[in-house]
């Protein structure tokens, strides 16, 4: 697999998808405040704890004293909410760094560790670049730091049994 577009393509597919499932596992570990029901008011307005505006309902209920179903139905439809935000950011974040590395490995000529951490800080820099210039340097020196850590132990020699 020598194409660039190939590479990030499937890098941005398989960040979608590991996102989507990322987004499942953690909105199923949610629970119901304010904070994390769709819909509900924020901080010291509205229902308190557990209280969610369900269409139909005149007023703000609390989550546990709605039927099963729509129990269930607000449930899915907030782990979807949060599979499908999930999934789009890990896939920006893995066709990003995919395609820059891969831009990189083309420019130097080389395949080593060097990549991956100009391709970290890049990445980093331009995720945090809305932030401001502080905050695009410490993007910068963390996603590289993370893809030193990952390369590194990704080009460790495997043990021989």
């Amino acid at each position: 697999m020598e194409s660039c577009y190939v590479k990030t393509a499937m890098s941005g597919v398989m960040g979608f998808a590991l996102g989507g499932v990322f987004g499942m596992f953690m909105a199923s570990m949610a629970y119901d405040t304010p904070y994390h029901v769709p819909g509900a008011p924020g901080p010291g307005a509205g229902p308190g704890p557990g209280g969610v505006r369900v269409p139909g309902v005149a007023s703000s209920v609390e989550l546990s004293s709605l039927p099963l179903r729509k129990q269930l139905a607000h449930g899915f439809k907030d782990m979807g909410t949060r599979s499908w935000s999930s999934a789009k950011n890990f896939g920006a974040v893995g066709a990003l760094f995919a395609g820059i590395e891969c831009g990189f490995e083309g420019l130097r000529a080389k395949n080593d560790m060097g990549n991956g951490v100009a391709a970290g800080c890049l990445t980093g820099a331009i995720l945090a670049r809305n932030g401001g210039p502080q905050a695009a340097a410490v993007g910068c020196a963390g996603f590289a730091a993370f893809s030193a850590a990952i390369d590194a132990w990704m080009r460790m020699p495997k043990e021989e049994d």
